[in-house]
């Protein structure tokens, strides 16, 4: 048990280190995937066929190609057309792609929960499609998917660590280095195993009491009766 401390001390500050970066290039690329998804959800629900048949076209690809190929693209075919990325903003980059696929079918799942009278509402106030979106079917939509959306971020920081094999230098990499090093293979991938158990515990704890909370409430609220919002800025807003 002493050594196992006196290993920690050593490998600590840089396993410390890459589980910074980790988090770091985890928020980034869940943010950027939730954007493109909320993007894609949109132009899903656009009046242009055209529109609705590359979003479908995208997610159909990008859900079909494994993220590794994605990052091997971007990180040494774009040079070969002048267009040079750094490891970070390759995985990044990558895991925007990839995910971001996958979060347009979350959106589209929960945006599906929302009545269609919700939209028919909105578009008697003549409020426009994207504002129909962001003030009434969102805001509803997003209550139905928080557990969704925890979980699709511990996906992304699980697949975070894809990203070392492009020479990102988050916890894997940096576990794969020490080891190198020290030889102790069990006891390097035991202390980052046990970072990303830190690391992903605490949102999967968070994703069932969302999912409990949220039984619970649907439980109470009769069929058929969603909560109105902001109704005198909606009306505002259709003028």
């Amino acid at each position: 048990m002493n050594e196992l401390a006196l290993y920690f001390v050593d490998w600590g500050p840089r396993l410390f280190a890459a589980a910074s970066l980790t988090l770091v290039l985890t928020a980034a690329g869940f943010c950027g995937a939730f954007l493109l998804g909320l993007a894609l959800e949109a132009m899903r629900t656009s009046r242009s066929a055209r529109l609705r048949d590359f979003v479908s076209w995208y997610v159909w690809v990008l859900r079909a190609i494994p993220l590794l190929i994605v990052l091997y693209m971007l990180y040494f075919v774009l040079p070969g057309i002048g267009l040079t990325l750094s490891p970070f903003l390759a995985g990044t980059l990558g895991l925007v792609l990839v995910h971001g696929a996958y979060l347009a079918e979350v959106l589209r799942a929960g945006m599906q929960t929302v009545e269609q009278g919700q939209w028919e509402a909105a578009r008697a106030l003549g409020l426009p499609r994207l504002l129909c979106l962001r003030f009434v079917v969102i805001p509803q939509a997003v209550r139905q998917m928080s557990g969704p959306l925890i979980i699709a971020l511990i996906s992304v920081l699980k697949d975070s660590s894809v990203c070392a094999l492009i020479g990102v230098n988050e916890l894997t990499l940096t576990a794969r280095a020490i080891m190198s090093e020290s030889f102790m293979p069990l006891h390097v991938f035991l202390f980052a195993g046990l970072f990303y158990l830190a690391l992903g515990w605490p949102a999967s704890l968070l994703a069932r009491a969302v999912e409990r909370r949220m039984n619970s409430l649907q439980g109470r609220q009769p069929q058929g009766l969603r909560p109105y919002r902001r109704p005198a800025r909606l009306a505002e807003l259709a003028r």
